[in-house]
């Protein structure tokens, strides 16, 4: 016969009031002292933004106001202040000035080809080596990484050497592929961080459907890369549109002159050196079509800084 002891509970030690009370009250001291430095950190990140939002937008009121301004309105009246009449002469002396029209078209057609170049390469380059994993895709994200730390003033000498031999040299698509190789590093490197934060078992599951490499590039990779396409397309219709020193350097005639050419010889012209209202309207007019194209992709470039942040 097995006899069986059953183990009695052990009696409940009851706990003073005082120190019940106490522990209360250190409690309440910790939460209070917690939610008072949250908010004064939240005020002080309130505060720390309040003022650089004022130091970002004071330029950008500058430019407006006194590009909507005549010369003489500009001289007597208050720089800060829309008193003393607008005027959109600034504006009308620019379309009537001969070739700005042609230096936004030039513009605008570098910004797209390089877009459309950076973008291309740059997706495929980071899926190819997010899949494959191979020593040899690991050396060549190392060899295109190298590209990031050779400034581009310290290799004009030699871009402008092998424009001339490759016969390339004063034309716009000479200029998107100099740009666009000078902007693929950064983008490689955003599109593989972006590109492994898509979990594996999506790449399984894909497979598992026999889909191919193609098909899982094309419904699976490309949609859910949006984001970072996004931000790669700001990164590289930015680094186009203002570019100053490779026009410079890799053009001479008029025909090809971009934006920025422009507005220097613009701005250096004997009529319009000192007309500081018509200046400030060249300005606004050549920064519309970047917030344009950010305005466009505002959600996605949000959702990819925001993949980036979480990593």
């Amino acid at each position: 016969m097995v006899a069986t002891a059953t183990a009695k509970a052990p009696a409940r030690v009851p706990v003073p009031r005082r120190a019940v009370r106490a522990k209360a009250r250190s409690r309440s001291k910790t939460l209070g002292g917690i939610r008072g430095r949250s908010k004064i950190s939240r005020f002080a990140s309130f505060a720390l933004g309040t003022i650089w939002l004022v130091f970002v937008l004071a330029p950008i009121y500058y430019m407006v106001l006194i590009s909507f301004r005549s010369p003489n309105q500009y001289l007597s009246a208050n720089a800060w202040l829309p008193t003393g009449g607008l005027s959109l002469s600034s504006y009308s002396s620019i379309f009537h000035a001969t070739g700005v029209g042609t230096d936004f078209r030039d513009s605008g057609e570098l910004a797209v080809g390089t877009i459309v170049v950076v973008v291309t390469l740059s997706l495929a380059a980071g899926y190819r080596i997010v899949r494959r994993g191979s020593r040899f895709s690991a050396v060549s994200f190392r060899l295109i990484l190298f590209g990031i730390a050779i400034p581009i003033q310290a290799i004009v000498i030699p871009l402008y050497a092998i424009t001339n031999k490759l016969h390339i040299y004063d034309t716009l698509y000479g200029l998107v592929l100099v740009l666009s190789a000078s902007l693929i590093p950064v983008a490689v490197l955003l599109m593989v961080n972006y590109l492994r934060l898509i979990p594996r078992q999506l790449f399984d599951a894909m497979a598992v459907d026999g889909a191919g490499p193609l098909t899982t590039f094309t419904h699976l990779v490309v949609p859910m890369a949006r984001p970072v396409l996004a931000v790669i397309s700001i990164y590289a219709g930015l680094g186009a549109w203002n570019n100053f020193l490779l026009p410079l350097i890799l053009t001479q005639s008029n025909n090809d002159q971009v934006l920025p050419l422009g507005m220097y010889q613009f701005a250096s012209n004997g009529e319009y050196a000192l007309n500081v209202p018509v200046l400030m309207a060249f300005v606004m007019l050549s920064a519309l079509p970047l917030l344009v194209l950010y305005i466009g992709l505002r959600r996605q470039f949000v959702k990819g800084i925001g993949g980036f942040a979480l990593r």
